[in-house]
């Protein structure tokens, strides 16, 4: 049968449309160069810099600019720099020196970007703690990288408390740090008014620190189900952020606001948004929690320029009613990851964007691809070496040709995205060195090069540009064909009264790879047999998915991914699953209630799917 499509972005980029976004592009190539070339001399390592120094010297140059933004209150960048040289001063008071660990449980509030400071201020590390984990996951991601100081702000001081007896404080210092909105706060290591009494004059210390050294560790959120890996976030990553998303690929200058309501243990914020702002003196905005009922009054308050995003708060910015005037605010530009295209054009429209520069890179990875030339439902190109190659979905690995060597997709096709490994490109890796080792292909086109396994499926659009298709780890196999669950979503939030949606692969007894299974959420009973007309007409036979739930809520990370190896456990089995349960069998037009005896029935395989 000829394959259908969900959706139109799946295409190549003809010649025509590469020359009209090409030739404004080359006006701004003096532009790029110049900023390029001063960017790289900055990271040369030839003088020490980092993101203290960074800090001091925006704070010298625009002392009474506003820094960070927040519905608390303001700080300058004088302010800024002070309040972090308190807390360095605090640091080295406990005998903290570079390369030391510093952990901070602490929301998204200005404190804690204060304190993130202070520590570069002494090449301390910062184990940022996702304030959302809980149980194991919390123990382990304090345990894994210790810190010899531990700041727990009041408003995480319950959830710590449950888990305290399971962390490693043997040799840390533990305080507490009051937070404005609670003030309840009652322990003997409250540091905050001490630290209101340290000194507030720079460091020494902060122009020994060079462009290698560690800032700060960021833990993943744990979609697959498995224990939180830490990256390691260098001052060259961080320092690269300033020109490269500051002056290359959109001016971030003193007159802009950056909106950032995510997280700051969540690299969109800290490597993304943040860098470009403080290297040109802008302000940021943040948020403790994202709030899309809120998203165009914060716009205005803030007088927002530019917003960071995450492609699921897109979608949740998109399912709020209209607003009069919402495409008419300061904003003008939105740097991101994540946009789904069957929103992409509407959500652009609707509130009044200029341009979107989507981009697409890990926190640990090597490169970053980026929209700069403004292509719909594109994340662009990328200077570090990368290559796009065949990926065995069955059996989870990369193929490789009767040489040993991986195989290049061609232009339209998908692949599995691997970068290169080199002294240009290093990779930093995890703090766990077999974790490290577990993402880099070696050997791949000759033998002793390196390169790193994103793990991503991405769509060669052609002249560089490429296209996020799915998760390898998300994409299943059926009937011989490989299935990508983001382009299944896409077509189940199409339905009218679907308003969100997971898809998965489960087992099946004999069957021929995973086959498709959806989790929905609805605001209202839908009709079935309608759903089956639609995702036939927009999907391959192979793509369809033979069960579906409907469940009240998903399960999410922090930056709202939805976790679904809770949902693949789970299964398909009417005894043990307690939400409504349907299966489209042979032959049928509707979805039917997949009952006990229909269970077993597909157990003892009388039926052929």
């Amino acid at each position: 049968m000829e394959e259908k499509s969900v959706m139109h972005d799946q295409r190549t980029i003809t010649f025509t449309e590469f020359i009209t976004k090409f030739i404004p592009f080359m006006v701004r190539i003096p532009y790029i160069l110049y900023h390029g070339i001063k960017g790289l001399n900055m990271i040369s390592g030839k003088k020490n810099i980092s993101w203290g120094l960074l800090l001091e010297q925006t704070a010298e140059k625009y002392p009474d600019y506003i820094a960070i933004k927040s519905h608390e209150g303001t700080l300058t960048y004088k302010e800024l720099n002070e309040r972090a040289n308190q807390f360095a001063h605090f640091l080295k008071s406990k005998n903290i020196v570079r390369g030391d660990t510093v952990t901070l449980c602490i929301d998204t509030r200005p404190e804690l970007l204060v304190l993130y400071c202070g520590c570069t201020k002494i090449g301390a590390v910062c184990s940022l703690i996702n304030v959302n984990q809980r149980g194991d996951s919390l123990v382990h991601s304090f345990n894994l990288n210790k810190g010899k100081i531990v700041v727990i702000g009041e408003e995480c001081y319950s959830f710590f408390k449950e888990v305290e007896s399971k962390v490693d404080l043997e040799n840390s210092y533990l305080c507490f740090i009051r937070d404005s909105l609670i003030n309840k706060l009652k322990e003997e290591n409250d540091i905050t008014d001490l630290l209101s009494k340290m000194p507030e004059k720079n460091l020494p210390d902060t122009m020994q620190i060079t462009v290698h050294d560690p800032v700060a560790y960021i833990y993943t959120s744990g979609t697959t189900g498995g224990l939180p890996k830490a990256a390691v976030i260098t001052n060259t990553r961080l320092l690269s952020g300033t020109f490269w998303w500051g002056r290359i690929v959109t001016p971030i200058i003193q007159k802009h606001t950056v909106y950032v309501p995510l997280p700051f243990f969540h690299t969109n914020a800290i490597n993304i948004a943040w860098p470009p702002v403080v290297y040109g003196g802008a302000s940021i905005a943040i948020r403790r929690k994202f709030s899309a009922s809120s998203f165009v009054n914060d716009v205005k308050i803030f007088g927002a320029t530019h917003f960071v995003y995450i492609g699921e708060v897109c979608r949740y910015l998109m399912a709020q009613p209209d607003i009069p005037g919402q495409d008419k605010t300061t904003l003008n530009y939105v740097i991101g990851n994540g946009l789904r295209s069957d929103i992409w054009k509407s959500f652009k429209k609707r509130y009044g964007i200029k341009k979107i520069f989507e981009f697409y890179g890990a926190a640990e990875g090597v490169g970053v691809f980026t929209n700069i030339m403004n292509f719909e439902y594109c994340v662009g190109m990328c200077l570090t070496p990368w290559a796009l190659v065949k990926y065995d979905v069955g059996n989870d690995c990369i193929e490789r040709d009767a040489k040993g060597n991986v195989i290049k997709v061609g232009k339209g096709e998908t692949g599995l995205l691997i970068m290169q490994i080199s002294k240009k490109t290093p990779f930093a890796g995890y703090t766990d060195k077999k974790k490290t080792e577990e993402k880099i292909v070696r050997d791949a086109f000759k033998n002793g090069d390196m390169w790193f396994n994103t793990g991503d499926m991405l769509r060669n659009m052609g002249y560089g540009q490429l296209q996020f298709v799915d998760r390898s780890g998300d994409t299943f196999r059926w009937k011989g064909e490989n299935v990508a669950t983001m382009e299944v979503e896409k077509a189940l939030d199409l339905f009218p009264g679907i308003q969100s949606s997971a898809v998965y692969g489960v087992s099946m007894p004999s069957g021929d790879g995973k086959a498709g299974m959806a989790a929905i959420i609805t605001d209202k009973n839908i009709d079935l047999k309608a759903l089956v007309k639609h995702l036939r007409s927009v999907l391959p036979k192979y793509a369809i998915p033979l069960f579906i739930r409907f469940v009240d809520d998903f399960e999410k990370t922090a930056t709202h991914k939805i976790k679904k190896t809770k949902l693949k456990n789970e299964g398909y089995n009417p005894v043990s699953i307690k939400n409504d349960l349907y299966v489209l069998l042979p032959e049928k037009d509707s979805y039917v209630p997949l009952t006990e005896a229909i269970y077993n029935q597909i157990m003892n395989n009388k039926y052929k799917f």
